[in-house]
Parts: C-alpha cells; structure tokens; sequence
C-alpha cells in the first residue's frame, strides 16, 4: 500500500466530518433557536390589552397573544359569524357552539391549550380523590405554539393558524350533508379585525375562512356563488369565567327546564353518581328579603337591529312577555328586551342577542347558549329566528281566509305576527334553560313552550274565526318552570321544601308536561304528547279542523290569490290547506295503543294508582274511527273547480319543496296528492311500534283493541268499502294502494313483533281470497280499472307471500310537502 493512495481518502473523511458538523450546529441552531426580542415581535403592530392582550401585525397578518396566566381556567366558544344560508345544511349566521373550559399551560418551549375534562369529577375536598379522577379521564389538547418571546412570566405566541383552523366544524358538517370534501385555504383565510376586539372580561376574535372543494352538492350549489369556495367567518371568545356566588339548582325530571351533569366518583355507594343540575341565568335581588326588589343585574336581550318592521315589534313583545313571570316570583324590571346597539357585535359573549336569520328556504329557529360547564350558569343566551317563517304563517292564512273581502290582507297579517310574537317568546324560554312542553295544548295552551297549531273555528254565521288563532301571553306552565328556575330562597333546606311545593302545585293545577323524547319518536306512546295541535279532545279537534278545511277548500279559488300573482301559484297555497289536519292526525294516532305515564319519580311512598295506563278501549276506537274518516275519498278529492283553476308554472316560476308532489309533471296531479295525505294516516296506524304496543296491550287486557281488529277496520274502510268511479273511484285505489304497500313494509321490517306479522299475514290472506271473488265478478269486465287494480294487488300479495319476491310492483307512497315548522 502506498502513502499516496491514502492521503486523498483521510482529505474526503475530514471533509464530511467537517461539512457534518457545519449542517448538524445549523440544524440545532434553527431547531433550538432561542426566543426573539419581545420589542422585535411587536414592532410595528396593533396592540389591544384587555382580558388577554393581543397584538396584530398588518404586514404579516398575525396575531400575537400575551400569556401570563398559567393554569388558570377560562371560558373557550366559538361560532359562525356569518352563514351558508341552507337550513338543510345548518350553517346559520350566530350560530353557537358548545362552550369549553380551558387552560393555557407551558411546557419549556411549547404552550398548549387544554380542554379539561369536566364530564367526570369527584366533588370532594381531598386533593388526591380529585386527582386521582382526572388521572383516569383523558383531556384534550385543542392546540400547541412555540414561545415566540419571553417576559418573565409573560410569554408571546401566535394565534393565527389556530383562529384560521375549522373550529366549529364547518368541514364535517359540509360532508355529513352530501356537499362535497372542504378544507379551509389559508391563503384565502385572514383574521378579520374589524370583529377583533378586547374587553376586561372576555377577548374576542374573529376570522374569515374560506373552504375549497370540489363536487359541491346541490344545496351548496344553491347558496354559494362558486360553490367550489365558500367563504364564512368564525368566532373565537376568551372569557373569563364568572364570579363565585352562582348556586347550581337541582333538575328534576318534572320541572321543564333541561337536565346538565357529570359523574361524581366522590358521591357515597347508596348515592347516584350522576349529579343533574338545570342550566339557567344567574338572578339575585338586590335585598334578598324584599318581597319584590329589582335584580342585582337584570337579564337583557338584544333583538337584531336588522328586523323590519311589524315583524319588529312583534318580536319585542313576545320576548317581553317573559318579564311577567319574573315579575310574578318578586324580581322587578328584571328581564328587559332592546334593539341591538349599532356599534355592539351580535357575537360579544357579554351580549344575550336574538338574531333574524335569512336562509334560501323555511327553517326552524332555535335558542341555544353559552354555558359555564361547571354549574350550568348561562353566560349568553342566542336565540335564531329563521326569517321565512313569518312568510309561511302568511300563506296558511291567505289559503283559509283569501284576500276578497276588505281588511282580509291586514287580518292575515296580523294572525302571522301574531305567531312570530309566540315564536319569539318560544326560543326565548329555550335560552332561558326552558324545555319543551308537548303536553300544554290540552292545558288550554298552557305554554309557549309548545308547538302552537292556529286555532280554528267555523263561527255561529258560518264565517271563518282566525281572531284567537294564537294566544296572548305567557302560560300557566310557563310561569311555573320560572318560578321553579330562579325563585330565590334562604338556605338550601328552604330550596328544596319550595321546589318540591312548586312541583306539588303543577300536579295539584292538573300541569301536564311531556317533552321531546316522548314526542319526536315516531311510534311515541303517550296521548297527549303531540306538536302543532290544540285542544284537550284531540279528535273533537280533528273534526273542528276537517269541517275548517272542508269549508276553505269550497271557497277556495280566485280570492286567494294577491293582485299580479299568477295562477300557478294556487299550488303552493293549497298546500297548507290541503294537508292542514296532519299534525292534528298525527295526535289522534297517539290515542290508538296509547298510554298514560309521567316523569314520576319515587318519594318515599308507593304509588297510589298505577303509573302506566293504556288508553280506554272506546277513546282508541274513537280516534281510529277518526283517522279512517280521512281516508275517505270524500275527502281526499279536490273539487273540479280547484283543478281547473290551477294550470301548470309559467316562466320565471319554477316548482319547489313547497309544491304538492306529482307525476304528471305538469299540473296538479290529485290522484298523487291524495296518496299522499293517505299515506301519512295509513303509516301512523301500521307504525311498527305502535302495532307491537297494541298487541302487548291486548294480551295483558282483551278488552282493548287488538291488531286483528285494528287491521278489519282499515280494510273495511278502504279494500272492502263500496267501489266508486271517476275521481273518487281513482282516490279510493290509491287509498288501497297506499294500505297494500304499508302492510307489506310492515311484513318486511325487523321492528314488528312476530305475532303481530302473523296477524298481517293472516289479514293479507284473506284479501287475496276476497280478491279472487271480485275478479269473478261478471260485472267487473266492463270496469277496467278496478279490474287491473284488483289484479295488481292479488299478484302483490301473492308474489310476495307465496313466491318471496322482495320487488314490489307498488310504487312507494310520495312524501308530503314539508309541513313543519310553523
């Protein structure tokens, strides 16, 4: 070997080893570099001080945010500054998200934000008993920043790629509606600053996104101007949270108000671990002592200066109503409602703020709040009062009182204004911790809380009385729950004996009180649980309703329509009156195999009657009896009169999903429309549930209707009753139609009991057997169309039940134009 060969080799080593040390010290230095001059961040930037103080700088578009509290909580929400506009999708203008108690914590060079963990806790004074449940639970880290600088305990980080994430979800909402995969484009996303602002209290944030995509859904299409970008702006609220004092009140499953909790792993073995309290605002006197005082701090909303007028003043006065209740419990002045201030931002956590939201179509409003997780104290309340609504309450009153006579167009304004004043007051009490009561309309409309129906009546000279459609004012039940939720008492012994007296006098007034659970379910049970109905007899309303709409539908013409308006647009007004007893239908289905309960809840004594009681074997048939009354194509038919006055959209004038559904694709096609109104009686009484509930009702008491029984009268009124021609004759095959195919989804369904798919089968049977004979029928030969339609439904029958065919030959039943909300 000689020395030649190796010095180049030893020069090559030298050289990566040096070039390495170079990159490794270049490396280390960018990845350990120490913090920059605190004067250097800030230089050039817009300071702001306040709860956190911030500084934004213009030339780079950051946000600088000064930390120096250290492990200590605060409020975290956020929310939609602007909106989509679909209600379909849900993305409204103030829409408030779920609020989270944080920290900011530092470690070495890092600062996380820390979602703590408050659904799991041990309400104990040991230190380690509290520990050892957090240390059990995860928490969640919302966000991680490098200390930019450093100021003894003060550091600086930047905020911006957090206030520019999908905070409120946007993204996932987007995509759960079929609209198309979004993500924001930071470099079409900014801190907006006009929104940016800080208070001593609470800092408040605001930025504007923009989300990309690609195949954007039709809604999305509908809405954005390029659907392949949709721009909004989201919220970010820092808030400190509230003083010591607020005293958490017990829920109580009959109190009306919502139920918040968490689970105490500190509660004793023979105690409930889910501690429940109800959400409310806080509410003191200022002399506690004082029968009537006026509040240490009232309760003050702000109605969205954007309202026009009459529909502003409306809306002040059905929030106002809510002061009578307070008023009632010894507060003075203590709820208050006023126009939104022009320099104040609707999203400013200290501002309680209804909002008049627009959106492509109707939608349904909704109150929500900012609460403290800990207690249940409501820190903002925001109620959202979708804008079209006032528009749909104008149209089912143009459709039953027409515009002929003088004074007919402001008499429907005013039964429109006079639902949006109840609708205001509704939302109102959502954010006041107020739940829904399903069960006040037969309490004599009982609360606002409710779904109110207009309340129709045909008057003594045969005219139209619309002048009561709405009530006025608070309810008894509405006064109650207030004084259940913010009564002011001595000690926590004086609470709880006056909140168990407030309960008692519900039950001693006679207070019914049933909520969304019972409610929303589609096979719900209880009788006097139903949304957009009235009265205490729900088929005595029903027929009020049928006679309301029979009358209405005579005069129907011409006269409901305004000067200018094209014909076509009959359809869209004959909509509400055609249909305008389904939701009363709809409470006359929870009489049949229907039961009496309430929240009761054990108090030391046994019950003195039994807490579940099915309705009586004569009320069940009544409302069957009533139910099978609209099936009869007297009347589902229209008169020629309607159809001939109702020709096909002209340009400019398109359908929508307020139109009837058809399939003549022009016009309006009766025959559809018909199966249409069928098919929502005919689906409430085969609900798979409620046949199942009949059956085990009747096992336990053969003195209350039973399925075999439930299914003769259905068929006696639509497959076995007398055949009609033309129109009505058309009617009543659809009717049979709709039966047929309802009865063999039912066969179909994993959700019926066994022995009640027995009992179907056995009726299905039958009818194939009856079917054989009509056919038979000399007669018969010369009616093709109810020959073809008997023969259709004997190979339906048979092919499914004797050969297994899953296909049907029945077309589905078309759905209704959307009724709710009202």
């Amino acid at each position: 070997m000689t020395t030649t060969s190796v010095a180049p080799r030893c020069l090559a080593r030298l050289f990566i080893a040096l070039a390495f040390i170079v990159l490794s010290s270049q490396f280390s230095a960018k990845s350990y570099a120490q913090p920059s001059s605190w004067e250097d961040l800030i230089r050039g930037a817009e300071h702001q001080s306040g709860y956190f103080d911030f500084y934004y700088k213009p030339a780079t578009g950051q946000l600088l945010l000064k930390v120096e509290r250290w492990n200590e909580d605060f409020l975290y929400a956020n929310a939609l500054s602007t909106g989509i506009g679909s209600n379909d999708i849900g993305l409204d203008r103030g829409q408030v998200d779920s609020s989270r108690v944080v920290r900011f914590e530092r470690h070495g060079n890092k600062v996380f934000l820390k979602h703590i963990n408050l659904a799991f806790r041990a309400d104990s004074d040991s230190a380690a008993e509290r520990l050892s449940v957090q240390e059990a639970f995860a928490e969640s880290i919302l966000a991680g920043f490098m200390v930019l600088a450093s100021d003894g305990e003060s550091v600086l980080i930047d905020m911006t790629d957090f206030l520019l994430t999908d905070a409120h979800g946007v993204s996932a909402t987007l995509a759960g509606s079929q609209q198309g995969n979004y993500s924001v484009d930071k470099q079409r996303s900014a801190i907006y600053m006009d929104r940016t602002r800080n208070f001593p209290l609470n800092t408040e944030f605001e930025a504007q996104l923009t989300f990309t995509g690609n195949q954007p859904g039709s809604l999305v299409r509908s809405v954005t101007p390029t659907p392949e970008s949709i721009t909004v702006r989201q919220h970010h609220s820092f808030v400190q949270l509230p003083e010591p004092g607020y005293q958490a009140r017990a829920f109580h499953p009959e109190s009306g108000f919502w139920s918040r909790g968490f689970m105490d792993f500190a509660a004793p073995i023979n105690v409930d671990m889910n501690r429940r309290y109800i959400s409310r605002h806080r509410l003191e006197k200022r002399d506690p002592t004082a029968a009537r005082s006026e509040a240490v701090e009232p309760i003050i909303y702000y109605l969205d200066a954007g309202v026009p007028e009459p529909v502003r003043s409306a809306l002040l006065d059905g929030a106002r109503w809510w002061n009578a209740a307070f008023e009632a419990i010894g507060f003075e002045n203590a709820f208050q409602v006023e126009i939104l201030p022009d320099d104040v931002d609707p999203m400013d956590i200290r501002y309680n703020v209804i909002q008049w939201v627009h959106r492509s179509t109707r939608g349904w409003s909704y109150g929500s709040s900012v609460i403290d997780p800990r207690t249940g104290e409501i820190i903002k309340g925001k109620v959202t009062l979708g804008s079209l609504r006032v528009r749909q309450d104008y149209r089912i009153a143009q459709s039953l009182i027409g515009l002929a006579t003088e004074g007919s167009d402001q008499a429907i304004q005013e039964l429109a204004l006079s639902r949006i004043r109840q609708l205001s007051a509704h939302e109102v009490g959502h954010t006041l911790g107020i739940a829904h009561n399903f069960a006040a309309s037969v309490n004599n409309r009982a609360s606002v809380m409710d779904y109110p129906h207009p309340s129709l009546e045909i008057s003594d000279q045969g005219v139209l009385d619309a002048l009561n459609a709405y009530d006025i004012g608070l309810g008894q039940w509405d006064f109650q729950t207030i004084k259940y939720g913010y009564s002011q008492f001595a000690d926590a012994t004086a609470e709880a004996a006056g909140l168990a007296a407030i309960l008692q006098e519900n039950k001693d007034a006679g207070l019914y009180y049933i909520t969304d659970l019972d409610t929303n379910a589609e096979g719900g049970a209880h009788p006097l649980s139903h949304v957009w109905d009235n009265g205490a007899d729900p088929v005595e309303e029903l027929q009020r309703l049928l006679d309301v709409r029979a009358d209405a539908l005579q005069r129907f013409g011409s006269d409901n329509l305004r000067v200018g308006q094209p014909y076509a647009e009959l359809e869209e007004i004959l909509v509400p009156l055609y249909l305008l007893h389904r939701y009363q239908v709809s409470a006359v289905h929870r009489l049949v195999g229907g039961t009496y309960y309430e929240y009761s809840v054990f108090d030391g004594n046994a019950p003195q009657s039994p807490l579940i009681v099915p309705v009586d074997t004569a009320s069940q048939l009544r409302a069957l009896d009533a139910l099978l009354l609209t099936l009869s194509p007297d009347q589902l038919a229209l008169s020629p009169e309607i159809l001939s006055v109702i020709p096909p959209k002209p340009p400019g004038y398109g359908r929508n999903r307020e139109s009837f559904p058809l399939r003549t694709s022009i016009g309006v096609d009766f025959a559809t429309i018909a199966e249409t109104a069928a098919d929502h009686t005919v689906a409430g009484i085969l609900q798979a549930e409620r046949l199942t509930r009949i059956n085990n009702l009747n096992m336990l008491d053969s003195s209350l209707p039973s399925v075999e029984l439930v299914l003769s009268r259905l068929l006696e009124q639509t497959f076995y009753a007398p055949r009609q021609s033309a129109q009505l004759g058309s009617v009543q095959r659809a009717v049979n139609n709709v039966v047929l195919f309802r009865l063999m989804s039912v066969l179909q369904s994993d959700r019926v009991d066994n022995q009640v798919k027995a009992m179907i089968n056995l009726s299905l049977v039958n009818l194939d057997e009856q079917l054989d004979d009509w056919l038979d029928e000399e007669d018969l030969v010369s009616d093709s169309a109810w020959l073809a339609h008997y023969q259709m439904a004997r190979d339906e029958i048979e092919n499914r039940l004797e050969r297994g065919a899953e296909n049907s030959l029945l077309s589905a039943p078309l759905p209704m134009p959307p009724g709710a909300p009202i």
